[in-house]
């Protein structure tokens, strides 16, 4: 079955609520955290977090593009993330490593996420202990960005692996999906794909949720 993460950041913030209403039928709220260090942007922090969290009944998959991504990870799952997803770039292995326990101490789902730059065997230190690995197929950092389409054999590669060694783990795709390009994602091996202005851009946003699904 394929999954449909609507990318909070596309949402309307001055009508939160109403925006997240819209998406109830996904089967998760993806929600970008970035510090301005690791990518050149800067977006919400904890009590943002929070506040989806009380406006939502969906799972928030939490995706941290910082460094150092284990100084933070509890503090996201207090504030309500159900999935904390980590880049393979932001740290020593074994900080991420011990971050990932942190996050499973908590009660939560953990991931890893790799950068276009970001071969796939990167993912392969972590992959008995996520739930869940993210291809990025944009430049991490800005929404709206032109899908890379080079990074379908990486997803292809990484979904090997999962088969061979984690069956049960998910396989994320986030970056220029649309109509155009999701069923690139899908035929490649991808489970859940995160769509921003794909979704909330839509005149009617639970027919694009439905046919993302397609």
């Amino acid at each position: 079955m394929i999954k449909i993460a609507p990318s909070v950041l596309s949402a309307d913030f001055a009508h939160l609520e109403q925006s997240l209403e819209a998406v109830a039928s996904a089967d998760y709220l993806h929600v970008d955290i970035m510090d301005g260090i690791f990518v050149p942007n800067y977006s919400i922090g904890f009590p943002v977090v929070e506040a989806i969290r009380r406006s939502t009944s969906l799972p928030l998959d939490v995706h941290l593009m910082v460094v150092q991504p284990g100084r933070y990870v509890e503090r996201f799952c207090d504030a309500g993330a159900d999935i904390v997803s980590i880049h393979v770039e932001a740290d020593t292995e074994a900080n991420l490593h011990a971050a990932l326990g942190r996050i499973h101490a908590k009660g939560k789902k953990a991931g890893v996420v790799v950068k276009p730059n970001t071969r796939a065997e990167a993912v392969i230190p972590f992959l008995k202990e996520v739930e869940l690995i993210l291809v990025m197929t944009v430049e991490p950092g800005f929404g709206g960005q032109s899908f890379m389409a080079d990074m379908l054999p990486k997803v292809t590669e990484i979904r090997k692996l999962i088969d061979r060694e984690k069956p049960d783990c998910e396989l994320e795709v986030d970056g220029g999906v649309a109509l155009d390009t999701y069923k690139l994602c899908v035929f490649s091996g991808a489970n859940v794909l995160v769509s921003g202005s794909g979704i909330f851009k839509a005149e009617n946003i639970p027919a694009r949720i439905a046919e993302l699904r397609e």
